[in-house]
């Protein structure tokens, strides 16, 4: 999934080697916030809050984060930061997981907003890591009657690029396109947070862009002609020409956009599979990838976001596709990285 967050692979290198930050795979998964909370009748409830402010309740009887010291208690006022994948299992089957990998808020106190990373995690596992892992280990019968596993995601220190590629990524149950680095010193940003660095393959960098397609007007051909249709008419069936429109900002209420330099590449099979889709396709937000021959490709249709990615995330994309930074340069630079990693310890025990 492409973010505001994304900088360029040469800006990452440097940051990576002046700050301390934790790398973890890059899920191809749906970003939600999980909401604990309780209903009217003080009973407990959760939500799943994704990018459009859109809440979706899960039956109580389908989630429990018990408290440390009472398993029939649980948490209020918790805001977890995390993704849903679907998991492929050995039999065949998809699971659903939300992978964790920050928090927001425990029990009702937001101080841990101004808390660097490496604490909030901290304080997500001691709190609601723990006590919920352990509840399923005593009664592992239920676990299946969840509406999904929670799990923390793995948190590798910036250096074990090599770790993750050879031993992380190849095992993952789930899709992933990249790498996030993510500063375990600093505090939650909401919005576009500069210290979360984003990496790619080439292959795998997209933009979500809101496609608009225009259809061609024709004239009649003599068999439309005898069918009594004499005036020039929009042809829907033939493959239009698709635009893909930049998110540009809100300008004077209403928002403004920006025509990509390329449109969206269509065959005709593929125009044939959407229009028999049935679903309303003008001006709808697409996730889509650049193929071999320099072609932007559809790749899925992100219904989970209200508007395409801003310009300033495009040009980031684009500046990380002309780099064409390799899992080879990543792996060159986890020495320097390491080193840059223990001359800050040094440096922490000097002060």
């Amino acid at each position: 999934m492409s973010s505001s967050n994304q900088t360029s692979a040469r800006q990452s290198h440097l940051a990576k080697k002046t700050h301390s930050y934790y790398v973890c795979e890059k899920s191809d998964g749906i970003r939600y916030l999980l909401y604990l909370t309780q209903d009217n009748q003080g009973n407990e409830a959760h939500y799943l809050i994704d990018r459009k402010n859109d809440y979706w309740y899960i039956n109580q009887r389908n989630l429990h984060f018990p408290l440390q010291n009472d398993p029939q208690a649980f948490h209020m006022g918790t805001l977890i930061d995390g993704e849903l994948v679907m998991d492929l299992m050995p039999n065949g089957k998809r699971e659903p997981r939300f992978l964790v990998f920050d928090l927001l808020a425990l029990d009702g106190k937001a101080d841990l907003l101004s808390k660097s990373l490496d604490k909030r995690l901290g304080y997500f596992k001691e709190h609601v890591m723990k006590p919920y892992k352990r509840l399923f280990a005593e009664y592992p019968d239920e676990l299946p009657f969840q509406a999904f596993q929670v799990e923390m995601k793995e948190m590798q220190f910036s250096y074990g690029i090599e770790m993750m590629f050879r031993q992380v990524l190849p095992n993952l149950k789930h899709e992933n396109d990249g790498l996030i680095f993510t500063c375990r010193t600093s505090a939650y940003q909401f919005g576009t947070d500069q210290h979360i660095l984003k990496w790619k393959a080439p292959y795998d960098n997209t933009i979500d862009f809101r496609m608009h397609l225009d259809f061609p007007v024709v004239e009649p051909d003599e068999f439309e002609r005898a069918e009594g249709i004499t005036e020039p008419f929009i042809d829907y069936d033939s493959v239009p020409e698709a635009k893909l429109l930049i998110f540009t900002g809100n300008e004077k209420g209403a928002p403004g956009y920006e025509e990509f330099q390329e449109p969206l590449y269509i065959t005709e099979s593929e125009w044939e599979t959407l229009k028999a889709l049935g679903d309303p396709l003008q001006d709808r937000v697409i996730e889509c990838s650049m193929d071999e021959e320099k072609r932007w490709r559809l790749y899925r249709f992100r219904d989970d976001k209200n508007e395409a990615n801003h310009i300033s995330t495009v040009n980031s994309v684009m500046d990380s596709i002309r780099d064409g930074v390799a899992e080879e340069d990543l792996l060159n630079a986890a020495k320097a990285i390491k080193d840059g990693w223990k001359l800050r310890a040094q440096q922490q025990q000097q002060h």
